[in-house]
């Protein structure tokens, strides 16, 4: 007889919205393609050729790079990935479960920037390794290839696409039929549907043995459940249960995010170990180190579920540091009604590039503007800088008319908004908090 309570779907969503939202957007990514990148089936890539735009309807994406994306089904075997010479242009290969444990990094800070083989396999495979290729074990049978190339604007999109086209991806023993993701039985109302994938999806994928005993507590929810759907056939009464619950606990995540649940400097959220979670499975590229490893296990669960929702597919902070700011100076929401500067004094020291970019609250997505213009940073041309080499950056959905002003202008939408700081492969200083992030001030309207 299955209990459904709502402390326990609380537990649950908190434990599995990470698997499910992440391989909702893996079969996105593989029967639809998400804006600039096409679809592409499983064990291929999907390359955008343009940058990402308001069209790129998918959490935080960012306007600094362009994606190369490959979704992973290892059910078949290994996969050799072949990555050509970049001749030093900054790239990143960034591996993820299906539970989003970043495990492994490729590119200019873990591996270089020249050509190199990489042997892709499943969990607990013992065959032979290519002496010429580096072994990477993927702790689920699906993962996702993150790939983010450098880009300094439309005249430097040839030259990436070359390296796009360079990239290989291949079956090791030739190709052969994959499992795929389980499909939800039939008959599961829609509003439940969240509990059965975590049913299906946890069976398939299964997490890493730390959090087993919490996946096993959920067994009266029915989502250890090996037959039959236990959310099909439900009363209407039940039904109306179970899927405001989960309409709680997502409040709840979202509180907890707005919250922060992560230091708070000036404003900012510094998520810089938001992707911390991963405790378990360090490939090539990662670091195995306190620093990246002291995430509070009571707070695990829900970092990880906030980081899935916001974030999804966020770098490791020695790889990529984040930070998000919903406030100014005074603790008000950011709202494109109202004109704010932001003064970098000196700018983010960082050992790639940095940028700051403009999304909408509660969506996170890019924001249709008339300068097209997404995110601003140390590549973006014509900015204005201080004789102090200063930068100021002005927020704001109103155009400003003094020329320097619109130079800097980062344009915001009518509502609320939440800007994101990313620091590529930053300095340690960042990390340890001799860096700090200037807050956001709110100024007269031109």
């Amino acid at each position: 007889m299955y209990s459904f309570d709502s402390s326990a779907v609380q537990d649950a969503y908190a434990l599995g919205i990470p698997l499910v939202f992440n391989l909702d957007q893996v079969l996105r990514y593989v029967e639809s393609g998400v804006g600039a990148n096409p679809a592409a089936p499983f064990n291929s890539f999907s390359h955008a050729r343009t940058l990402a735009g308001p069209a790129d309807t998918f959490v935080s994406i960012n306007n600094d790079t362009l994606y190369s994306m490959a979704q992973l089904d290892l059910s078949s075997g290994p996969l050799l990935l072949e990555v050509p010479d970049t001749a030093g242009r900054y790239y990143v290969l960034q591996f993820v479960d299906a539970w989003t444990n970043n495990f492994a990094y490729v590119g200019q800070r873990a591996t270089g920037t020249g050509a190199g083989k990489f042997l892709i396999v499943p969990p607990a495979w013992t065959g032979q390794v290519p002496e010429d290729a580096t072994l990477i074990q993927s702790p689920t049978v699906v993962a996702s290839i993150v790939g983010r190339w450098a880009c300094d604007g439309e005249a430097d999109l040839p030259g990436i696409h070359r390296l796009q086209d360079a990239m290989k991806l291949s079956a090791l023993d030739g190709a052969s039929p994959t499992l795929g993701i389980p499909t939800p039985a039939p008959g599961v109302p829609e509003s439940l549907l969240f509990l059965e994938k975590l049913r299906l999806w946890s069976q398939a994928f299964p997490p890493a043995g730390r959090d087993l005993p919490a996946l096993e507590a959920l067994a009266p929810l029915g989502i250890t459940e090996q037959g039959t759907s236990p959310y099909a056939g439900l009363d209407e009464g039940t039904i109306g249960e179970l899927a405001q619950a989960l309409q709680g606990a997502h409040g709840m995540v979202l509180e907890f995010l707005r919250g922060g649940g992560v230091p708070m400097v000036n404003g900012w959220q510094l998520a810089y170990h938001s992707f911390d979670y991963n405790l378990d499975f360090f490939e090539v590229g990662t670091l195995d180190e306190p620093l990246y490893t002291a995430m509070d296990p009571e707070q695990r669960p829900l970092l990880r579920a906030a980081a899935a929702i916001a974030g999804l597919w966020g770098n490791h902070a020695y790889e990529a540091a984040y930070a998000a700011v919903y406030v100014d100076s005074d603790g008000k929401q950011l709202n494109g009604e109202n004109d704010y500067v932001l003064t970098f004094d000196p700018t983010p020291p960082v050992g790639a590039f940095w940028s700051l970019t403009m999304y909408s609250v509660p969506d996170f997505f890019l924001v249709e503007n008339p300068l097209d213009r997404y995110s601003v940073g140390d590549r973006t041309p014509g900015l204005v800088y201080g004789q102090d080499g200063s930068l100021q950056i002005h927020l704001g959905a109103s155009k400003p008319g003094d020329p320097a002003k619109l130079a800097n202008w980062l344009p915001a939408p009518d509502g609320d908004f939440r800007p994101l700081l990313r620091m590529y492969v930053p300095d340690a200083a960042v990390i340890d908090g001799g860096y700090q992030i200037p807050a956001i001030h709110r100024i007269a309207k031109d």
